[in-house]
C-alpha cells in the first residue's frame, strides 16, 4: 500500500515541473527569439512482483508480474521552430530566418549565442559598437565586436541577408564595410545550456559553434534588417497543456487519497 503513495507523489512532483515549464512559455510569448520548452517524462524502476516462472510440464510462462515505482521528468527541450516575423521600425533590428544564433561577448569575456536581434548601436571608446539592449558586444564572423567610427551614421547603416554591413557612398550608392554579423549554427542545439537574458552557452552536448561564413557543411541562414523573431509559443497549445497537466495533478493526489483511505481501512482491523 506505501508504494502507491510514492508512487502517486512522484507523478505530482512530476506534473508539478510541468505545469512550470508551461507557465515560463506563457509568461515569455512575447519574448523575441524564445523558443517552446517541453518537458519529457521516463518512468522510474519497476520491481518485480513475480518472476517469469515455468508450468509443471517445464515451459516458460509468456509474462511475469512487475509493477512501476512512479515517474520522474527525463529532459526539458526546446523545439527551435521558426518563430513568426514581426515588421519593426527599428533600423538595427534583425530576425534570423533559419537555424542560426547571434554571436555576443558577455562581461566575463565569453561568448553566448541568441535568437533575440533587437540590437542597437551604442557609443564605444573608439566608435560606435552594434550590442544586445544590455550593452553586450554583437561579434563578426571574425569573432570581433563590431565597431563602426565616428564618421558614420549608424542610421543609414544597412545589412544584407548574409548579414554583411553597407553604408552609402557620395552617390547614394551602397558600398560594402567590410564587416559581416556572425551567424552561428550547432549540431545539438537542444545541448545549449540556457543562460537567462535569451542567451545561450555552448556545452559538450551542443557541440562547437559553427560558422555560417566559413562552412559548407550547413545551410546558410538569412538575416533580415527591420523584423524581429517572435516567440514560437502558441497560446491555445499551452493553455491545454496546462489543463492535461492540472488533471493529471488530481488524479495523482486522488491516488494518494485513496491509498491513505486504504490504509485507514487495514488500520480498523485491529478493532
Amino acid at each position: 500500500m506505501v508504494r502507491s503513495l510514492w508512487t502517486a507523489a512522484t507523478g505530482m512532483i512530476a506534473q508539478q515541473t510541468n505545469v512550470d515549464t508551461i507557465a515560463n512559455n506563457l509568461a515569455n510569448v512575447n519574448t523575441q527569439g524564445y523558443k517552446t520548452q517541453v518537458n519529457e517524462f521516463k518512468s522510474l524502476l519497476y520491481q518485480n512482483i513475480q518472476t517469469e516462472t515455468t508450468s509443471a510440464n517445464g515451459e516458460n510462462k509468456p509474462v511475469g508480474a512487475q509493477v512501476g515505482l512512479g515517474v520522474r521528468n527525463a529532459s526539458i527541450s526546446s523545439i527551435f521552430t521558426q518563430g513568426n516575423l514581426v515588421a519593426s521600425e527599428s533600423s538595427t533590428a534583425f530576425a534570423i530566418d533559419g537555424k542560426g544564433f547571434f554571436a555576443v561577448r558577455g562581461e566575463d569575456g565569453n561568448t553566448y549565442y541568441t535568437r533575440n536581434g533587437n540590437l542597437q548601436f551604442t557609443l564605444a571608446a573608439n566608435g560606435n559598437m552594434l550590442a544586445t539592449t544590455d550593452g553586450l558586444p554583437v561579434l563578426s564572423t571574425a569573432g570581433n565586436p563590431i565597431i563602426l567610427g565616428n564618421n558614420y551614421i549608424v542610421s543609414d547603416i544597412t545589412v544584407g541577408e548574409d548579414g554583411s554591413l553597407y553604408y552609402p557612398d557620395a552617390n547614394e550608392n551602397l558600398q560594402p564595410i567590410g564587416i559581416t554579423i556572425g551567424v552561428f549554427q550547432f549540431n545539438n542545439p537542444n545541448g545549449l545550456e540556457k543562460m537567462g537574458e535569451s542567451l545561450y552557452a555552448v556545452t559538450a552536448a551542443s557541440g562547437q559553434a559553427i560558422n555560417e561564413a566559413t562552412s559548407n557543411i550547413v545551410e546558410r541562414s538569412t538575416v533580415i534588417q527591420g523584423y524581429l523573431e517572435s516567440s514560437n509559443v502558441q497560446v491555445v497549445d499551452e493553455m491545454v497543456n496546462m489543463i492535461v497537466a492540472q488533471r493529471a495533478y488530481e488524479l495523482n493526489s486522488k491516488a494518494i487519497t485513496a491509498s491513505d483511505e486504504m490504509l485507514q481501512q487495514a488500520n480498523n482491523l485491529r478493532r
